[in-house]
């Protein structure tokens, strides 16, 4: 997430209270995520085991909750709760705003799109032309909808990123402040849940089209000209590279690549990053012939143990 300008270090620090390391005029253009960070950019970080990776990423600001050796041509926020200061930024920068009507006075909508009834669009919603948007759809703040996309009845874009802390009283919510982005020519089915992304956005790529039911977790970058059948479900932070097919109830862990054209049968758990061009299946996943072939030997073990009676 940019920020509408660039803020000094020292800005910056004052908004959480937070004491920092480096110049007071130190440039800051964002906050993001570690794996979609860019130079600008606030990255947090609490824990000691994931030091190393957020201060040598491309962020050049660190929100840490410990005060370490400063890298070169970057700066550092000491906080003593970097997660909870995080989402102040969030906060600050991208809150929540009330709406009382259906269809904000910011949003945007393209020439020959059809809105049916009992549609919610939020803030500065974008979307494009020639698109048909079914009833009691709602599309949440931010979201970008390009143009000739059908979104069944039901279906909800932008919902809030599944992201907790553990704490002694319970879980803390990390707040969302990304967006969905839908390109052009896509179709998404009834009853579905695109959730955005937590700074950054969650996509589906041009010409996509998604089944009834299905879930795509934030910050997921789905490729174009994919096949997503019904009931599937995407964890946070999954890349889906062009022409993938998911079969019906898919599910992924998340943090994980599926590679271009690779075809997903019904019910497999995608535990791992796999390759494109192939077809996998089972659970945990394997090449569908190697899979089928394991199951064939698998129904012969009462054959082979009478054999050895």
């Amino acid at each position: 997430m940019k920020f509408p300008k660039t803020h000094s270090l020292k800005e910056i620090a004052q908004i959480i209270g937070s004491e920092f390391v480096g110049d007071e005029n130190f440039p800051v253009q964002g906050m993001n995520e570690i794996h979609v960070v860019e130079p600008g950019d606030i990255v947090f970080v609490d824990h000691p085991k994931y030091y190393d990776k957020a201060l040598k990423s491309t962020a050049t600001i660190v929100l840490i909750n410990k005060e370490v050796d400063c890298p070169e041509g970057k700066a550092l926020l000491i906080s003593d709760d970097p997660f909870r200061d995080f989402n102040k930024l969030t906060n600050h920068f991208r809150p929540f705003t009330f709406s009382n009507v259906s269809i904000a006075s910011s949003a945007q909508i393209g020439a020959e799109t059809v809105i049916q009834p009992n549609c919610f669009i939020g803030n500065h919603v974008k979307i494009g032309s020639n698109c048909l948007i079914h009833a009691n759809v709602t599309i949440y703040d931010h979201c970008i909808i390009g143009d000739n996309v059908i979104i069944q009845a039901g279906t909800i874009i932008g919902a809030d990123a599944f992201y907790y802390k553990k704490r002694p009283e319970g879980f803390d919510q990390l707040l969302s402040g990304g967006r969905v982005v839908v390109k052009d020519n896509v179709g998404i089915g009834a009853l579905c849940t695109i959730d955005r992304g937590v700074t950054g956005d969650t996509t589906i790529g041009a010409g996509t089209k998604i089944d009834n039911q299905v879930h795509v977790g934030h910050d997921t970058v789905i490729g174009n000209k994919c096949l997503i059948a019904a009931q599937t479900g995407i964890a946070g932070c999954v890349i889906i590279e062009d022409e993938v097919t998911l079969w019906g109830q898919v599910g992924t862990t998340s943090g994980i690549t599926i590679g271009t054209k690779a075809v997903i049968m019904g019910q497999t758990g995608v535990t791992k990053s796999v390759p494109g061009g192939k077809t996998y299946f089972g659970t945990p996943i394997e090449e569908s012939r190697e899979k089928l072939k394991e199951l064939a030997y698998v129904k012969r073990i009462p054959e082979i143990l009478e054999k050895l009676k």
